[in-house]
């Protein structure tokens, strides 16, 4: 048989039918995202109105909160449902939840990402833990992120004694993936990208769904060339294969072999992180670190720890992940955050959640955007807009110790720091520590439960979860408790006689 896959790109997304489901990979910042499909989409049904109606399922966040990624799906009419792990990347998408006009639901990105495993498998659904007592638990809110939302995608099941949630599985029609190179036989190689994430999971759903697998990649090579090894998605389960030679591997970057794990690089110095409330944040979040510790940072503030790790030298100290499935290196943050240079290890994403899921991580440093009396946690769902956790609960419902750290309240805060002291010039507008958070996306009973240890850091106080709730455990130098800790909050921790001091050393320059 001689086959030859490659086509157009407008081909190929012919192949997307009205109604159907489709699956689409990337990581935010242009990390393995099929941008040219993408575009060739939106361009049909800008032009046609078609397809429409589409169901699409997404792990991670994709985009570039302008016109790229999800937001190239976000037009009325083209999508009915999204089934999508975060939602920073695409405010357009974002938009069309907040007023109804798509079913918005959010999964765990783990558990999305071996969702499409179990699809992939034909079996009856994924049965796990990782969700339960949070928004995604049917008991709440079922994932459900407006009013359209009503079909129950998860239930609540007992197996031995032990409760869990089915996440129930369904056809996917479609997947959109890409690669590196392909051959016209359809094998897909992977080397010069910064990450896997569920690209192989993701094709195997559609296609033993009966679906079509269309693949994007920049460069087309003889078939015969390719080794063995460096195929990870075989051409048996591809449909169509596009070439785009503009491909890069990040939005900015064409390509960067220190990024890819092709080779090792020097890595530029590792400046010490400017002076700032985020540092000292940082600083004081950093003390929760022991030697031989397997980390994962999350997005924002909890990247400064790594920063401060890099900084400091001691990137060989610990074993630093990313849920995209990366090992060790150094860390990017912002746009680029879960890129790596110079990583040690690449798997694929539903493996690395595997990891995660069973205990693998010893701290896990997450942000928050909200905490209450019960120790839950909200990052998900924030003043009426759906943001989703991306990979938070299935890290943060597993890790040994999880560090929260952000800022004790927002929006006009004035902060006088120095001297190995704190002085709140001005306090902020929105208090972040709450009587009942928006949304429950971890869960403190869950955590008790479960025998964590538990941190939540701000610049003005350290808290740690007792049986009890919420525990005072340390102030910084230079505030008043009651005025600049009790009286700021929305409900009464429990305090001791005399707190501890934050190290007067994290507020200097």
């Amino acid at each position: 048989m001689a086959f030859n896959k490659f086509t157009d790109a407008a081909t190929a997304v012919g192949l997307i039918k009205d109604g159907d489901t489709v699956a689409l990979v990337g990581g935010g910042g242009g990390l393995v995202e099929a941008s040219c499909l993408f575009a060739a989409v939106e361009k049909r049904f800008l032009e046609t109105g078609h397809p429409r109606d589409l169901t699409v399922v997404h792990a991670l966040g994709i985009g570039d909160r302008k016109t790229r990624g999800m937001n190239c799906f976000a037009h009325e009419g083209m999508v009915k449902r999204v089934i999508g792990g975060h939602w920073v990347w695409s405010p357009r998408m974002q938009a069309l939840a907040r007023e109804n006009k798509i079913e918005a639901y959010v999964l765990p990105g783990g558990v999305t990402m071996q969702l499409f495993r179990e699809i992939g498998a034909g079996r009856p659904g994924l049965f796990t833990h990782v969700g339960l007592g949070t928004f995604v638990d049917p008991r709440i809110e079922g994932g459900r992120m407006n009013s359209r939302a009503k079909d129950d995608l998860v239930e609540v099941v007992e197996i031995d004694g032990r409760e869990l949630l089915r996440y129930r599985t369904f056809p996917v029609n479609i997947a959109v993936i890409r690669g590196s190179f392909a051959d016209a036989h359809g094998n897909i190689s992977l080397d010069q990208e910064a990450a896997n994430l569920d690209i192989y999971a993701a094709a195997l759903a559609a296609h033993n769904s009966g679906g079509k697998v269309i693949a994007q990649v920049r460069t087309a090579v003889d078939v015969g060339v390719l080794p063995a090894r460096s195929v990870r998605v075989p051409g048996a389960i591809v449909d169509a294969v596009v070439v785009d030679p503009t491909q890069s591997i990040t939005y900015d970057v064409v390509h960067d072999p220190t990024l890819s794990g092709e080779i090792k690089g020097p890595l530029p110095p590792a400046p010490e992180p400017p002076f700032s409330v985020r540092q000292v944040i940082a600083r004081r979040a950093a003390d929760e670190l022991y030697d031989g510790a397997v980390l994962n940072y999350g997005f924002g503030i909890p990247d400064g720890v790594a920063k401060l790790v890099a900084a400091r030298g001691h990137l060989d100290r610990y074993y630093q992940t990313i849920e995209h499935g990366t090992y060790g290196g150094a860390l990017l943050d912002g746009t680029l955050f879960g890129f790596a240079r110079n990583a040690t290890a690449m798997i694929d994403g539903p493996s690395q959640f595997d990891f995660y899921s069973g205990g693998g991580l010893d701290i896990a440093f997450l942000g928050f955007g909200e905490i209450d009396a019960s120790g839950n946690v909200n990052v998900s769902k924030l003043a009426g807009t759906t943001v989703g956790p991306g990979g938070f609960i299935d890290i943060a419902q597993n890790a040994r110790k999880v560090v929260f750290c952000g800022t004790f309240d927002t929006k006009g805060t004035e902060l006088e720091l120095g001297g190995g002291r704190l002085r709140i010039a001005r306090n902020g507008d929105v208090c972040k520590l709450v009587k009942q958070v928006e949304q429950i996306t971890f869960s403190g009973a869950i955590s008790r439960r479960r025998g964590q240890e538990v941190v939540y850091v701000t610049e003005r106080a350290v808290f740690r979860l007792s049986d009890d709730g919420l525990v005072l455990t340390e102030v910084a130098p230079g505030i008043d408790v009651r005025r600049d800790v009790l009286e700021r909050l929305e409900f009464a921790p429990q305090v001791p006689r005399d707190p501890a001091l934050i190290n007067p050393a994290h507020f200097n320059p």
